[in-house]
């Protein structure tokens, strides 16, 4: 793929790295002199020391035959301005970090792929692993419902049955769906079905309508404060 990045910063240098180590074609704008620089000497990648908020920049940069366009810097004003403009040049994949949650919907009305301020999410991410530590990885949908990861402990009560019986025997709520198991250590997952059995130290994928509540994570075996764990973020 053929990506122009904006921002060579916290969020635009891990981007960098990634995208070339994929063997993408990356060209980076960068309006700050030393950061251009760092990621000139850093990154096999196209360079330019330039304001992205002119068309003349993005043209440079061939955002006019880019397959993508990604917007990492830390100013929503920019953001805003460097995807009107590559909408102008009919870039087909428009993405963009928002910093404000206000300006939310002005980005989906532009009709621009959005990430919502990720220091926020990585703090987020950081308060769970202190407050929630059965979760070993999980992901937010909508307001309330989760997509997680957690290892089925020893004294688990799901553990040694099917997912069928533990749906049967109340286990699982309506609006929980048990979506992959990692079994030891297996980089291959395994696709649940009804007689699927739960192994305790399964690594087992879960979604939940109501999240990684205390009443959910109990039926893996992790029985964490319930209190404590009442507040989420």
């Amino acid at each position: 793929m053929y990506i122009v990045i904006v921002g060579a910063g916290n969020i635009g240098s891990p981007l960098i790295e990634i995208a070339t180590a994929g063997g993408n074609e990356v060209v980076v704008i960068e309006r700050d002199e030393k950061k251009a620089d760092y990621a000139a000497s850093a990154y096999d990648c196209l360079v330019l020391n330039d304001d992205a908020t002119t068309k003349e920049t993005l043209i440079d940069a061939g955002a006019d035959r880019a397959d993508a366009l990604i917007s990492t810097t830390d100013e929503d004003a920019t953001n805003i301005m460097v995807s009107l403009l590559a909408q102008e040049l009919d870039v087909p994949n428009i993405v963009s970090v928002v910093h404000n949650p206000e300006h939310m919907e002005l980005f989906a009305r532009i009709g621009v792929n959005t990430m919502q301020n990720p220091q926020r999410l990585i703090a987020e991410y950081l308060y769970r692993a202190v407050k929630r530590p059965s979760i070993v990885d999980y992901m937010r949908i909508g307001d309330e419902a989760e997509v997680f990861e957690i290892r089925v402990g020893d004294n688990a009560g799901i553990a040694g049955k099917t997912i069928q019986q533990a749906d049967s025997e109340g286990l699982l709520e309506e609006d929980m769906l048990i979506v992959a198991i990692e079994r030891n250590g297996g980089g291959q997952p395994i696709t649940p079905r009804g007689n699927t059995e739960i192994h305790a130290g399964d690594l087992v994928t879960v979604y939940s309508g109501e999240g990684a509540t205390p009443e959910v994570t109990d039926v893996f075996g992790h029985f964490e404060d319930h209190n404590v764990a009442s507040d989420e973020v």
